[in-house]
């Protein structure tokens, strides 16, 4: 993949899991981690001492670094201000999703961006797998026709055990949704993406399969001993939701997504259904797809046959030679890094489409409380 960052110098707020995923990413790019903020001393002292960077004390001294762009990789209800920090400081922001915790503080931020002149970017990954903008591709030559309906799934099972604890479970750190939030934003921003539909109204039902969970951090406490475990606290977030929706077009829809689904790690699936042929997107098989039409079905696969322009350009190892979710992040980051040399990628995720996601998520939301129909806000 071709380095459109170099000597990008990028700073990183976080230091968990998804933080090291944008360190790969930064580093791909051509980029510099020139520092790190972590939530405790110790925490920015082992990721700098891994990543050769330096250990901010505070976001003062961060801010005050020679910086052109910082990645927010923090607990979900910490984003907005760190993101607002950020853009008043003149800096380009990548800040991940959701990107607030409320559409009312996701519109003030947004607004910010859009006036600043900056670059800010949401990590919605999934548009970057190939054979997905090679769908996009088709979709847009009119291959599909009229959708017919569009539904699909993102099922996990990280929070099956009863004993399976995390930040995202607390509301004051994760937020009113947690299943939604964190994995049913992703499924809704690459449905419409790939489909060109933009959701209107939905209806929801949600579900906590576990009512009470650990208070710590931890993902999972099984290795701790039983004198040290950890005290439960009541559940409030959701592990299922499950809604129905119709497009702006009037396109009907459906989408389940669970994080206590045994067995499916992270499987993103949908199926868009036109009038002249379907189209299945499978993220834990991303170099396939499968397709059908009036005289039956086919399966394509990546870098294979004629690419799309789109497909080409993300192709950057030869069919047959796997790309993964590593590799998404990394044409992500290259293509925001692309946009702050004053490039224009195409597709590349913006905070417009955080807050259009945290508007679908408090839909949600509000239907799974109301168990009435809720209009998108935004959408027409």
């Amino acid at each position: 993949m071709t380095q459109t960052g170099a000597g990008v110098r990028a700073a990183v707020i976080g230091t968990g899991m998804i933080a090291s995923v944008h360190h790969r990413a930064i580093r791909a790019a051509g980029g510099v981690v020139v520092g790190v903020l972590g939530s405790r001393p110790e925490h920015s002292a082992e990721a700098a001492a891994a990543w050769g960077c330096a250990a901010y004390p505070d976001l003062e001294a961060l801010l005050a670094a020679d910086v052109d762009v910082v990645h927010v990789c923090t607990p979900n209800a910490t984003h907005a201000a760190f993101a607002t920090a950020v853009l008043r400081s003149g800096r380009h922001v990548v800040c991940e999703k959701p990107v607030a915790v409320s559409a009312a503080e996701a519109e003030g931020l947004e607004a910010l961006a859009a006036g600043s002149g900056l670059v800010a970017a949401v990590p919605f990954v999934y548009r970057y797998h190939p054979i997905v903008r090679e769908l996009r591709a088709r979709r847009i030559a009119g291959q599909f026709g009229a959708w017919h309906a569009l539904h699909g799934s993102y099922l996990q099972d990280w929070m099956l055990a009863p004993d399976a604890g995390n930040w995202r479970v607390h509301p004051e750190a994760g937020g009113r949704s947690r299943a939604f939030a964190d994995i049913g934003s992703h499924w809704c921003d690459l449905v419409e993406f790939t489909s060109g539909e933009r959701l209107a109204r939905l209806t929801a039902l949600a579900s906590i399969a576990v009512p009470q969970r650990p208070t710590g951090s931890a993902q999972s406490f099984t290795a701790q001993a039983a004198e040290a475990a950890p005290a439960l606290a009541p559940v409030t977030t959701e592990d299922v939701a499950v809604v129905a929706f119709q497009t702006a077009s009037g396109t009907p829809g459906s989408v389940v997504v669970s994080q206590v689904a045994a067995g499916r790690r992270n499987r993103l699936w949908f199926e868009l259904d036109g009038s002249a042929g379907s189209a299945v997107f499978d993220q834990e098989a991303p170099e396939t797809a499968w397709l059908g039409s009036p005289d039956g079905a086919q399966v394509i696969a990546r870098g294979a046959g004629q690419l799309s322009a789109e497909q080409a350009r993300l192709s950057y190892l030869p069919g047959g030679h796997p790309q993964g979710y590593q590799d998404c992040f990394n044409a992500f980051t290259a293509d925001v890094y692309s946009a702050i040399a004053g490039d224009a990628p195409d597709g590349l995720p913006t905070l417009a489409d955080g807050l259009r996601s945290v508007r679908i998520t408090d839909a949600v939301l509000a239907s799974a409380a109301s168990g009435a129909w809720s209009d998108i806000e935004g959408t027409l």
